[in-house]
């Protein structure tokens, strides 16, 4: 899924059994009939307990449409009792600014976005600027 969004960072498939094992208690899988169709990973800051880091969000093409992604965050959010979230998006990808903005509308909370990692940044080339978008307190 990760490789079929076209916006994800891909990671390795040991990355992700890593993630799976040590953050399965802030990640979930959503399916559908049996079928794997999203995906959302996190983990709370070691720095700030209180905050829930949203790595990668994705849904299977075949199952976009029937908001899985709000469900999974919605969800995951509830399960961590986090305060603050915290998620990094690059501008092209409006589809996580929707889902984040619209998080921070249904709880009742500020949205507050920063450059976090500048193109520049990074060692290749070509990786647009990361904006850090911080969405708290959340409310229920």
């Amino acid at each position: 899924m990760a490789v079929d969004s076209r916006t994800l960072d891909v990671n390795s498939s040991y990355a992700y059994m890593l993630w799976c094992r040590d953050y399965a208690g802030t990640s979930l899988m959503a399916t559908v009939d049996g079928n794997d169709a999203g995906f959302i990973t996190g983990y709370t800051r070691p720095d700030d307990p209180d905050t829930l880091m949203v790595w990668q969000v994705a849904v299977d093409d075949q199952y976009r449409g029937r908001r899985l992604s709000v469900k999974l965050l919605d969800a995951l959010v509830d399960r961590t009792e986090a305060t603050t979230l915290e998620t990094t998006i690059t501008d092209d990808n409006a589809a996580s600014i929707r889902l984040f903005t619209g998080l921070a509308r249904r709880r009742g909370a500020t949205l507050r976005k920063s450059p976090l990692f500048r193109s520049g940044d990074f060692p290749e080339e070509g990786h647009d600027t990361e904006h850090l978008y911080r969405i708290g307190p959340l409310g229920n």
